[in-house]
């Protein structure tokens, strides 16, 4: 293989692997430290220096505009691909998109530059020469371009714009090639063998004369063929550079700019093989996160359902148990939220001296207690025990309200679901219904634990009461005083007493409840309705469960895209001939 075969395979692929992401968007950050793998080759020289002239003998082909004084006014990209075998060649500038110019070339990107100018003519700007120079600066100043600066040898080189403007921006000298144009054009007894055996001007890279062909020859149209041949003959025949035919000529200066940018474009590959592998890992990385496309069966689309049911119910979980937050708030209803409630229950009123009269009076009906007013103490009791239901019920729709949000939460928090919106809303549905049905079981039982108090007193509380007439020191006359004020209050302190004993217990029993009827069962048997529901779902049901999110649909398609061509882009860089 040729060093220009090797070349353009090399730049093909790349230029391919470029081409396809820069077109499809490629990874951010991504696309310029490969595009840098493609050295442009900028031409840069005085006006009527050679410039399109060498560029078309680079290319082989011919194709710019030509003509004396100001021919190329503003900068020619050529982007050049190499066609398939069978495929004619054809040229294309953007601002002639449809029109193909068929005959052409290797795979650079080539940059016909304005020439620089010393001095602004009739009907130019005085600004023009600062203009082109500032024009031409932007692309050679690029570290990614080659420089061949044009300068003619029939002119002093010390006075090359060329040569000192690639010296500005390329101090090392490490992008310059100096070419030596219209040596057949020096007068008689003079050459250029200062300037190409790097006396004169030394580069770090060689310099190459170039004969071009003369503007009679362009108007008889000799083609590029013809060109090369007589520009062999020259140099071969030429007393003062026979020595260097060589290395002289197009077509040495070709396989030159060739062999530097392969060298260029290699030392380059590892970064760019590394950067296209570390962008292939984040977008796989990306397709595991949005997921893989679903399955056409109702079998598989089923398993994905309960797949997705499953991680949704692993997350509830751990919100309840801690591994993720959110559950303590439960507890905070039962540490603070119920004993608030509780301690703001209005019993200070209700065991008033004047309601405790009123209630104790209403219970004796006709005929005064003889000893102790029992009925009055139920009645009293009873109606404070009532006051319970408020908080019972208030901690148990807490309760609800918490399991309600962790579920919310769990469903934003599994990513597997994000991409169907569909199987959200029905999954969020079930659960609040269950929910529902959790929270209505332990409404009922919360209840019945204040209803169980209020249906058997506790005796031995009671059975104390005439000690404690005794050792307040009233013995025998228990009737006389059954109508003091103090009676009374004696009263309303012991059934204060009994509803601050049932008050503890309730303040143990309600979170007992709740986290039996409502945490318990969630944890349990969340989803068991719906897994019942989804399983009697035909083939169709199931695919509506599964329809996704345009958006998401729409993400992972282009994800999927860029993977393959960064997969593609890899196995291109990976296929180059690292062999010379």
């Amino acid at each position: 293989m040729t060093t220009m075969e090797s070349l353009i395979g090399l730049v093909n692929r790349i230029q391919r692997a470029c081409t396809v992401l820069g077109d499809h968007g490629g990874a951010e950050g991504a696309l310029p430290t490969l595009w840098e793998a493609l050295p442009s080759v900028a031409v840069v020289g005085g006006q009527s220096s050679g410039k399109s002239s060498v560029l078309e003998s680079i290319v082989g082909r011919d194709f710019l505009p030509r003509g004396s004084g100001i021919v190329t006014r503003r900068p020619l990209v050529l982007q050049l691909h190499k066609t398939e075998e069978g495929q004619p060649e054809y040229a294309e500038f953007l601002h002639l998109p449809k029109r193909k110019f068929t005959d052409f070339f290797v795979n650079l990107t080539l940059i016909d530059l304005p020439g620089l100018t010393k001095v602004a003519v009739e009907g130019q700007p005085d600004s023009i020469v600062q203009d082109i120079e500032n024009m031409v600066r932007t692309y050679v100043e690029k570290p990614n371009s080659i420089i061949l600066a044009i300068s003619p040898a029939n002119q002093d080189i010390a006075t090359s714009d060329a040569i000192k403007l690639a010296r500005e921006v390329d101090p090392t000298g490490e992008r310059t090639f100096g070419v030596l144009t219209k040596l057949d054009l020096m007068d008689k007894g003079t050459n250029a063998l200062d300037v190409l055996e790097g006396r004169s001007y030394k580069l770090q890279q060689p310099w190459v004369g170039i004969v071009n062909r003369s503007q009679a020859d362009i108007n008889k149209n000799v083609d590029m063929i013809v060109a090369r041949r007589k520009e062999r003959e020259y140099f071969a025949n030429s007393p003062d550079y026979s020595h260097l035919a060589s290395k002289m000529g197009s077509e040495y200066l070709a396989k030159l700019l060739s062999r530097h940018l392969e060298s260029v474009i290699r030392a380059r590959i590892p970064s760019i093989s590394s950067l296209i592998t570390k962008t292939i890992d984040e977008l796989e990385s990306e397709m595991d996160h949005l997921g893989r496309p679903i399955a056409l069966d109702a079998g598989a689309q089923l398993y994905t359902i309960l797949e997705l049911c499953r991680a949704f119910d692993k997350i509830f979980k751990e919100h309840l148990e801690g591994g993720r937050p959110g559950g303590d708030r439960i507890y905070g209803v039962f540490d603070n939220q119920l004993p608030a409630a509780l301690k703001k229950l209005p019993f200070d009123r209700h065991l008033s001296l004047q309601n405790v009269k009123k209630v104790v009076s209403e219970a004796d009906g006709y005929q005064p207690h003889l000893i102790a007013p029992e009925q009055g103490y139920r009645r009293l009791i009873e109606s404070s025990l009532n006051y319970f239901r408020g908080p019972a019920e208030a901690s148990v729709d807490a309760v609800h309200f918490v399991l309600k949000e962790l579920v919310r939460k769990s469903i934003g928090e599994t990513q597997e679901l994000k991409r169907f919106p569909t199987l959200q809303s029905e999954l969020a549905a079930a659960s609040y219904q269950a929910l529902e049905r959790f929270r209505e079981d332990s409404r009922k039982t919360v209840i019945r634990l204040v209803d169980m108090e209020a249906s058997y007193l506790t005796v031995d509380f009671f059975r104390k009461l005439p000690q404690e007439v005794e050792k307040a020191g009233n013995p025998a006359t228990p009737t006389v005083d059954r109508y003091t004020d103090g009676h009374f209050r004696r009263i309303a302190s012991n059934v204060s007493s009994y509803i601050s004993m049932v008050s503890e217990t309730l303040k143990n029993s309600i979170p007992k409840a709740a986290v039996y009827c409502q945490v318990r069962e969630a944890k349990r048997s969340l989803l068991n309705h719906f897994y019942t529901l989804v399983g009697k779902k035909e083939g169709k049901q199931l695919s509506q469960l599964l329809d996704e999110d345009p958006a998401l649909m729409e993400r992972r398609l282009q994800c999927a895209k860029r993977l393959e061509l960064y997969k593609n882009a890899r196995d291109e860089i990976d296929a180059v001939s690292w062999a010379r």
